[in-house]
């Protein structure tokens, strides 16, 4: 499966964004999704996920209630909208599958599909 991030840039503290990650070579429905951040100078954090089969979500608690995972099974696409933005959310975000949740929630390192990060910048 290639994963394809985009909607980053640049945005002012209490802004929105909405994230997408467009999948090729397979469907999003079959994998467990979610988006995982990077900010300068950090390891890489676990932001959301969507699970496969009852589309049930998980956020961090620094995202709970600002952020939102969804996914459009007919387009094959997985969207991170991303509302009330703060300085501390500027990250590189990616997004990733795999076939068990878990994964993506704790960022294993044998996490079996990552996309291209997109850069998201939020001003003070």
């Amino acid at each position: 499966v290639q994963l394809q991030a985009s909607g980053g840039g640049l945005v002012q503290a209490g802004g929105s964004l909405r994230l997408s990650c467009a999948a090729s070579g397979g469907t999003v429905r079959d994998y467990a999704m979610g988006w995982i951040r990077q900010a300068p100078g950090k390891e890489r954090e676990f932001v959301s996920a969507i699970r496969r089969k009852d589309e049930g979500t998980h956020y961090s608690d620094s995202v709970q209630g600002r952020f939102t995972i969804s996914r459009d099974n007919a387009k094959n696409i997985v969207y991170l909208q991303m509302n009330s933005l703060k300085p501390e959310d500027t990250a590189v975000y990616f997004c990733a599958a795999d076939r068990i949740l878990h994964n993506i929630v704790v960022v294993d390192s044998r996490l079996t599909y990552w996309g291209q990060g997109t850069l998201v910048t939020v001003s003070s």
